[in-house]
């Protein structure tokens, strides 16, 4: 009988303590009371830690810190951690995990070694984040390089396996710089419309520079290239740039100099990039004749090739102006811009090249007519001419004659425009104009302006509609080292 009661206290108090540790459980005590136990047993040294932040003191990226994100995310273990995000993969059926930064806490056994790791941020004002490694100090002596070493290898396989181009854009925010896209798009030089002679000059330019990591070295100089795309809005410069990474195997990093704070912010950008990176800054020209900039000349030149710019190696700069005109030529010196791609508007080549590619059509009997409009004077950006056909796709013939009505047009509003331009210019050259209001002056101030304004719309066609037939060769062509593309 006392050994039934005794039994039945027993199981009482067994389901009592179920009950008490359930309740700690929903409120969070038992997690409090964990945490408080490891925490007495951190002060006995019984455990090691190791700091890897994201950037070293010179704000370039750690690359091991990298690689631990990737080998914990490999992790089985990451799903049963405090707090994990899910993301869709690819596929619309595909789910990965990622460890949380700011939660949690990834688990991780190697060769009967348990250790943890933490994701934390710096109270600092640079807010810098890094992981921490927990290990226990037995363990440490015994696989800490080989327990390394597993994850560098790790993180290698994991990145061949899911390699893919990222988009990095600067951000206005102090604590993070950079932010990082999947970079989807389509563009290869298989799909550009370009001389085929330039685009295999320029496919063979980047295939040496991947191979002349030594060479550079030999030289004395920095293994990185640049390039600078110039022609009107709409001739394929963003789609090159997007063929050029593919081709690379290359991040995108995009510098929104909007964005930028000063020149010492753009140097920070700069050393904030990677190695095997496309650097990108659009639109040159219109920021280098923005007088209300941050950034300065120098500070511009210094990031194209100072002292900086020799922080980090296999790197390609490219250039985007819609003119290089009007630019100061210590920009174009070689060195900052070693290769210039002119980017035209439209001819009757690339016109064909556009028909076969859009519409799947390599002779028409419209084509005829089409290249009599571009002889006269006729033309379009690529651009223009692809959103007709993409347009009207169902039906070549229609695409076609939508096309040759909008050459037409074109044609005609060019014409009409020099007509009245050179009207206004000989009627102006028989005459005394003078804003001082000297006798014989025919014209009021507001009709002077009226004719600046005409010859200035005047040149800004004659610039967009000519057509430059220049010869390519080996060399990269024009005394400047260009190479210049003569077809869409």
């Amino acid at each position: 009988m006392v050994g039934f009661a005794g039994f039945f206290y027993f199981l009482l108090i067994f389901i009592s303590l179920v009950l008490v540790l359930r309740f700690l459980s929903k409120t969070s005590l038992l997690q409090i009371f964990i945490k408080s136990w490891q925490s007495l047993i951190d002060r006995f040294h019984v455990y090691q830690f190791y700091k890897i932040p994201q950037f070293n003191e010179h704000f370039q990226e750690n690359q091991l810190y990298r690689k631990i994100s990737l080998y914990l995310n490999s992790l089985p273990s990451i799903e049963d951690s405090d707090f994990t995000n899910l993301f869709s993969g690819s596929k619309s059926n595909d789910i990965f995990f990622q460890h949380d930064a700011n939660h949690s806490v990834v688990h991780d056994t190697f060769f009967r070694a348990k250790v943890s790791w933490t994701n934390q941020k710096s109270s600092q004002p640079n807010g810098i984040r890094s992981f921490v490694l927990k290990i226990n100090k037995s363990d440490k002596r015994r696989v800490f390089r080989q327990y390394f070493q597993h994850i560098l290898t790790v993180a290698d396989e994991v990145e061949q396996r899911n390699k893919e181009i990222k988009l990095y854009m600067n951000l206005s925010t102090e604590n993070e710089r950079w932010r990082s896209v999947p970079f989807t798009h389509p563009a290869t030089f298989d799909t550009v419309v370009m001389d085929a002679e330039l685009k295999n000059k320029v496919r063979s330019d980047l295939e040496n520079f991947l191979k002349s990591k030594q060479y550079y070295h030999r030289l004395g100089r920095v293994w990185k290239r640049s390039f600078l795309l110039y022609g009107p809005s709409g001739t394929g410069k963003t789609s090159f740039i997007a063929a050029m990474a593919r081709f690379l195997s290359y991040d995108v990093y995009d510098i929104d100099m909007s964005k930028v704070y000063d020149d010492s912010d753009l140097k920070m950008l700069l050393l904030q990039t990677t190695s095997k990176s496309l650097i990108v800054v659009e639109d040159l020209d219109r920021f280098l004749m923005d007088k209300s900039t941050a950034v300065s000349l120098s500070g511009l030149l210094n990031f194209m090739d100072g002292i900086v710019s020799s922080c980090g190696e296999e790197r390609v700069l490219v250039f985007t102006m819609n003119g290089k005109d009007q630019v100061d030529q210590l920009v174009m010196r070689p060195g900052r811009v070693d290769v210039h791609i002119q980017f035209p508007l439209c001819d009757f080549s690339a016109f064909k090249s556009l028909a076969s590619t859009y519409l799947g059509v390599k002779e028409h009997k419209l084509f005829p007519q089409v290249e009599e409009i571009f002889q006269s004077g006729g033309s379009l950006s690529p651009a223009e001419i692809g959103e007709i056909m993409i347009s009207n796709r169902s039906s070549p013939s229609r695409a076609l004659k939508s096309v040759i009505s909008a050459l037409q047009t074109n044609a005609e509003s060019v014409k009409g425009v020099n007509k009245v331009a050179q009207a206004l210019t000989n009627s102006s050259s028989g005459r005394s104009v003078d804003e001082s209001g000297e006798p014989g002056a025919v014209f009021c101030r507001e009709s002077v302006h009226t004719v600046r304004e005409f010859r200035k719309l005047y040149g800004l066609l004659r610039l967009g509609s000519r057509r430059k037939e220049e010869p390519l060769d080996s060399s990269s062509a024009d005394k400047d080292g260009s190479l210049h593309a003569v077809k869409g």
